[in-house]
């Protein structure tokens, strides 16, 4: 049963209103019965994505110029069909129509998101991000916020001069924590970089991730056979996912829907992990909880096995209803209702945008 033609295409570049002010591209995609689905692509900052991605302005042309007036009476059946017209911008860009077309798919039948994508799990377990703090001493503050709101797992941001230490106050002060590691592309295999980063074994780490610049799949493959933690490699796409299976340059995966352009992507990435035997998590990423909802979805596939960061930080405002928040270290999968789960505040976002476009005008 065909979909019905996508006859409107919004996009939104909006900031939240207050604390730092993160910024996303948002994407309203209209069918010709009214069926509305959402995407979000969140401003990385060029960090997460492999290709050096993540720059809004990039992101809003994509979408406005080129990925929204391709789909305008685009003929389709299934998401995975919209491919073709997303492979005309970049990642970000794409993984905001992409999430948009998933949610407008399965709100025209009717169907979880989750359950569209083959989810099983009810909810997910939480994970927290820490990045480098100016005083050491903070780290361990910090995480005892994550582990008191009942997060299982922290992640913690390393980079040359700020690694080791850091890493062994939180292991003293919380043995039994899954504690990742994300070096942020950020070492060589100098003889310092590798003595830090395998000397990240006798912490129990639960995984090492983008130790080395993306792409550069050998170097892991050497630290692979060099540490006990599995290492996790950046990986934007599916080929270089099957090469660094190939290469055994990892045991794990961050599914990041903003670096692998979205949904089906991810999916596939997901399903060819799982059969590897690699441990699976996922991040996600929007201020706007929309980018967040769908890494939930996401998050409910069979492999992925490891705390996620799925949550929006408790406190803020909230754009999305039920807010995508965890709850005791857990955030549950919306089974009941259809698409996303989760109503969008259109005439918040609309308010806060900078930026608007309507395809066609």
């Amino acid at each position: 049963m065909r979909v019905p033609q996508i006859q409107g295409c919004d996009a939104f570049r909006a900031a939240m209103p207050r604390g730092r002010r993160p910024q996303s591209v948002l994407v309203r995609l209209t069918a010709a019965d009214g069926t509305v689905g959402w995407g979000e692509a969140a401003d990385t900052g060029g960090l997460n994505g492999p290709d050096g991605s993540g720059d809004l302005t990039e992101v809003w042309s994509d979408v406005a110029e080129r990925l929204g007036p391709a789909l305008i009476g685009l003929e389709w059946e299934r998401p995975e069909d919209v491919s073709a017209a997303a492979e005309l911008g970049g990642r970000p860009a794409a993984s905001a129509i992409d999430i948009a077309c998933w949610d407008l798919w399965c709100r025209s039948r009717g169907l979880p998101l989750a359950h569209a994508l083959g989810g099983t799990r009810t909810s997910i377990v939480t994970g927290a991000q820490i990045g480098p703090e100016p005083i050491l001493e903070t780290v361990v503050s910090r995480v005892n916020r994550a582990v008191g709101a009942g997060h299982t797992r922290v992640t913690v941001r390393i980079r040359p001069g700020w690694d080791i230490e850091p890493v062994r106050l939180i292991r003293e002060a919380y043995p039994a924590l899954a504690l990742i590691v994300d070096a942020g592309h950020d070492y060589g295999e100098t003889d310092e970089h590798l003595g830090v980063l395998t000397g990240l074994d006798a912490y129990g780490v639960l995984a090492i991730e983008r130790p080395f610049p993306a792409g550069d799949l050998e170097a892991h493959a050497r630290l692979q056979r060099r540490v006990e933690a599995p290492v996790a490699p950046a990986v934007g796409d599916i080929e270089t996912l099957d090469a660094a299976i190939t290469l055994e340059a990892g045991r794990a995966l961050n599914l990041r829907l903003g670096d692998l352009g979205g949904l089906t992507a991810a999916r596939a990435a997901h399903d060819r992990a799982y059969a590897a035997g690699w441990g699976i998590w996922c991040t996600g990423a929007g201020p706007f909880g929309i980018g967040q909802a769908a890494a939930v979805a996401l998050a409910a596939l069979p492999g992925c096995d490891l705390p996620s960061d799925v949550s929006d930080p408790a406190g803020g405002p909230a754009f999305v209803t039920p807010p995508v928040r965890s709850s005791g270290g857990v955030v549950g999968v919306p089974f009941t209702q259809p698409g996303l789960g989760h109503e969008v505040d259109d005439e918040r976002i609309i308010r806060l945008a900078s930026d608007k476009v309507r395809i066609p005008a």
